[in-house]
């Protein structure tokens, strides 16, 4: 294998290939993003739903009772985390191998 070959292997393996980047870091920092953001997804995600059901009062109020600044509060904690644990899924260790890359799988469905 040339040096080239193993710069593009390297290459390959950091950008994947669906243009996506993925961060190879050491185990023990891996468990501690996945943990910390999960955590966080779950707490935004459910907080956002909270807000909304406090928003429209249970989803009872009228259009014109509805709390629109708690609503939007409500939706950006959603997207906030499900934004996180999105990001969260780009962290891979170098033990996990990446199952794209796998060769040595046939492909005899039958």
């Amino acid at each position: 294998m040339t040096d080239s070959e193993t710069s593009d292997d390297a290459a390959r393996t950091e950008t994947g290939t669906s243009g996506r980047r993925e961060v190879i870091v050491p185990m023990r920092l891996y468990k501690t993003i996945t943990v910390f953001s999960t955590i966080i997804a779950i707490v935004g995600v459910l907080g956002g739903f909270v807000l909304l059901d406090v928003a429209t009062n249970r989803t009872q109020a009228d259009i014109s009772e509805v709390n629109i600044v708690v609503a939007i509060l409500g939706v950006a904690m959603i997207a906030f985390g499900a934004v996180t644990y999105a990001f969260s899924t780009r962290f891979r260790t170098v033990e996990m191998g990446n199952a794209k890359d796998d060769t040595d799988e046939h492909s005899d469905n039958g």
